[in-house]
């Protein structure tokens, strides 16, 4: 269970899009939610992949050179 206190401008916009769509205050802002958990996922790990990169723990590979790979073995 989460509460959250949200500031009024932006309770007005959730309350004008639930009401627009027919659907709940709740159901707007879990859907956001979720959609947004995905992206702050995304973009931690694509920070974290740099960092790596960065640090030479890992590294990158020309995006010619993965085409070619990949069609050698399509050709197999």
């Amino acid at each position: 269970m989460l509460t959250i206190r949200l500031p009024a401008e932006v309770e007005a916009r959730l309350e004008a899009l639930a009401k627009a769509t027919g659907r709940t205050k709740t159901s707007c802002a879990r859907e956001a939610i979720i959609e947004y958990l995905g992206d702050l996922e995304d973009l931690y790990l694509a920070e974290k992949s740099l960092g790596e990169i960065r640090a030479g723990r890992s590294h990158t590979f020309p995006l010619d050179e993965i085409g070619e790979e990949f069609w050698r073995g399509v050709a197999d």
